[in-house]
């Protein structure tokens, strides 16, 4: 017996199987998000020493350039002797561009700019996917960059390559969009928590930075905390534990205070502004210049060797310009030049191609003009703002919150940085201000309005209807389905397969207890190949991983079961033994009672063209069956008619034509495929010229792939295979019958608005 399998017996006797059950997933997922946090805290020890070593040799060794560090980094190489030469400056970020646009253009095109914005859009808009080959490029073009006097941060590239590898595990474990999203999000929190030092402001920035409204994307906070713990504990093993930033006890105590923060409210709001309009400025116009993309970041890092050859501290982090201002070492013209300047290297360095982040310029831009404020307003009124650096964290908060739509995490983020929590009001009455004033402008323009205006939540926001209807509700479309011995050869199975009509196959084990299940997809790869018939056993097919219901579970969870790995049927399973099967329950039978709740609700339901809305009524479906054995279309026509659903009888194609001639036309006809004379095919063609509206079903006795696409191709709306549940056939129909409906309406209000011209 498997180690795996013995593990869950003993979990089901200590606990009970659905308790084990919820034991097993819950112990999977962390393992995975403890995995995420591992890589990625490892990325963020790689890239901080790639970032050390490019500083030393190539802005200490080669310019003589050394910028102070902040107080918990430190260089674990000696400085250099080389006399500081402004010169090579100004051409070193030029150098640095040419190598990092090369190796960007040529291979990942995708990890130019700040990374955070690429994993935004991925989120949104990509499933949470990301080529593998992004993490490794961004982090070697992203130290380039950065350690050759550009201007940016570290948080983008180390989103993207926690972000990179959590979507790249997904996709290799075969997991869903919703779930790679979420392992998506939780390595952006790993990277960018390990490396700044905060953990939990790592996990609030994943959950908060999707949005321009204040909203979290709660489903990812768990995941985002295991994962930045676990690689914030990586990182700290390697290079120490303790914050970013020092600073003095700052406390506040004196409410008049909050006036000049208001103030400071407003100079930050005015400043990001700036830095926002700079930025894609500068963005727009490399986008608009007619050279190869490749030189592109290589003009933009002249322009920020030009800015540095007079204002050296506005190069590369910034960081420890940051700790002086904290430690009121600085001056107002020094504060000032140095806000101003890193807007524009920072749009220069990343606005051009190049690859870095911004929330570290942020982090300098809003420090340096709290320090401005701050010395100000000490100057003027000593006595009431007797701390100056406090100003400056409060500003670094304020900022970026005014340039990403971030307050929450941000105000974390910065005292986690700083060790300074005695700051949390005035950072939050900055914060607030700053967002309100300026949410209008984001740096990061992927982020999309809130859940409803994402793609990732579409249809999440239905009238929920179901949450208080239950499987049992719908006992009469659970449908008995015949099992598959887990013993049997590919070749046994291929024999029951051409006698059913099935498209899921539970398999069970000797004592007929399901432990497997599987699709008519999950064999199309080998159901043509003899050469297997003998070799593979059901066993090796199934997926022991079955998502099952209960008749006590409420609706809305089976639909969400449903579409969380796009699935048609559900087997139904005994509530406290998951190993006895009860049923099939399948997904159109689910949403035929949600759009018949809908319509008792509403009475009229609407359908949305591009241009026009009409009101469709809803009314009972007419059907024509068409087969020429007698007995059996009576009996299926009494069935339906038990449904409310209208029927038209024909027993052979040529009466059907005939009758859709003399203008009966159902809404759906049902259609056999073999009949004597004119046959289903012949049939079908004759339909489509006469009654192009009406949605055909075709009845076939075989299940061969190749015929049910032939059938599609020939303008079937769907097809059964005899026998077949009438709960299945009900479904289809009243599924073909909207469509009809739909399209029906769509003319008419085009011949409305033609009418109306």
């Amino acid at each position: 017996m498997k180690l795996k399998e013995k593990i869950q017996q003993h979990l089901n006797r200590a606990f009970g199987p659905q308790q084990s059950q919820k034991i097993v997933h819950g112990g999977k997922w962390v393992f995975y998000f403890v995995a995420i946090g591992i890589i990625a805290g490892l990325g963020s020890v790689l890239f901080h020493t790639l970032c050390v070593l490019g500083s030393h040799y190539f802005m200490d060794f080669i310019a003589g350039y050394r910028p102070p560090s902040p107080a918990g980094e430190h260089h674990f190489l000696l400085p250099t002797h080389t006399p500081f030469n402004r010169w090579i400056l100004l051409f070193l970020p030029a150098i640095g561009g040419i190598f990092s646009g090369w190796l960007v253009y040529t291979f990942a095109p995708e990890a130019e700019g700040h990374g955070t914005d690429a994993a935004i859009e991925a989120y949104h808009h990509k499933g949470g996917f990301i080529r593998g080959r992004v993490p490794i490029i961004k982090t070697i073009a992203s130290a380039i960059t950065l350690t050759t006097g550009g201007s940016g941060g570290r948080e983008g590239p180390i989103a993207q390559i926690g972000a990179g590898f959590g979507s790249f595990l997904a996709t290799k474990l075969n997991l869903t969009s919703r779930e790679r999203r979420i392992m998506m999000a939780a390595g952006i929190s790993a990277g960018v928590g390990s490396i700044f030092r905060a953990p939990l402001a790592g996990a609030l920035f994943a959950a908060e930075v999707l949005y321009k409204d204040p909203e979290i994307e709660s489903e990812i906070i768990i995941p985002a905390g295991i994962s930045s713990v676990v690689a914030y504990c990586v990182f700290c093993l390697f290079f120490g534990w303790g914050t970013l930033f020092d600073s003095p006890d700052f406390k506040f105590q004196n409410p008049v205070e909050l006036g000049p923060y208001i103030v400071l409210a407003f100079v930050l709001v005015a400043t990001g502004v700036f830095y926002v309009k700079a930025f894609y400025g500068v963005s727009r116009l490399f986008k608009a210049f007619n050279v190869p993309n490749h030189i592109k970041p290589a003009i933009g890092g002249l322009c920020t060797g030009i800015i540095g050859f007079f204002l050296p501290q506005t190069l590369a982090f910034g960081y420890g310009f940051a700790q002086g201002a904290i430690n009121n070492e600085l001056t107002i013209p020094f504060l000032f030049l140095l806000a101003v300047g890193k807007v524009m290297t920072t749009s220069f360095s990343i606005g051009s191609g190049g690859s870095g982040g911004v929330f570290g310029p942020s982090v300098v831009i809003g420090g340096a003009m709290g320090g401005v404020v701050g010395k100000i307003f000490h100057y003027l009124m000593p006595g009431i703002v007797t701390q100056p650096g406090a100003f400056v964290i409060v500003g670094m908060a304020g900022f970026f919150t005014a340039v990403s739509n971030t307050p929450i995490s941000t105000i974390i983020f910065v005292s986690e940085m700083t060790n300074s929590y005695h700051l949390l009001l005035p950072s939050l009455l900055v914060c607030s201000l700053t967002y309100l004033l300026g949410s209008r402008w984001t740096i990061y323009e992927k982020q999309v309005q809130n859940k409803v205006a994402s793609p990732a939540h579409t249809g999440e926001f239905f009238v929920d209807i179901l949450q208080d209807i239950h499987v049992h509700d719908l006992v009469d479309s659970v449908y008995k389905v015949e099992t598959v011995p887990y013993h049997y050869s590919f070749s046994d199975f291929k024999k029951f397969f051409s006698e059913t009509g099935q498209h899921y196959f539970p398999v069970v084990n000797k004592e007929k207890r399901l432990v497997q299940i599987f699709s008519i997809n999950d064999i199309r790869g080998i159901l043509f190949k003899p050469e297997l018939n003998d070799v593979i056993r059901m066993i090796d097919i199934g997926n022991s991983e079955i998502i099952s219901t209960t008749f006590e579970e409420n609706l809305n969870s089976v639909l969400n079961k449903f579409t969380m790995k796009n699935i048609d049927s559900l087997p139904v399973v005994q509530s406290d033994d998951p190993g006895i099967l009860l049923g099939m329950l399948n997904r159109r039978a689910v949403i035929a009672l949600y759009n018949a709740k809908v319509s008792d609700m509403k009475g009229r339901t609407k359908t949305t063209d591009s241009s026009v809305k009409e009101e469709i009524t809803i009314k009972s479906p007419s059907v024509m069956l068409v087969d020429d054995e007698v007995a059996y279309v009576k009996a299926v026509a009494k069935r339906l008619e038990r449904r409310n659903i209208k029927t038209i009888q024909a027993f052979n194609g040529a009466e059907c034509v005939a009758k859709l001639k003399t203008n009966i036309k159902p809404d759906v006809i049902i259609l056999d495929v073999k009949m004597p004379g004119m046959d289903g095919l012949e049939t079908l063609k004759e339909i489509n010229k006469i009654a192009p509206l009406t949605e055909v079903i075709m009845l076939t006795g075989h299940t061969k792939l190749e015929s049910a696409t032939t059938l599609m191709e020939l303008g079937a709306f769907d097809y059964l295979t005899k026998p077949f549940d009438i709960e299945q056939l009900v479904s289809k129909v009243k599924v073909a019958a909207r469509k009809k409906w739909t399209q029906e309406n769509k003319i008419k209000a085009v011949l409305k608005k033609k009418t109306l011209s």
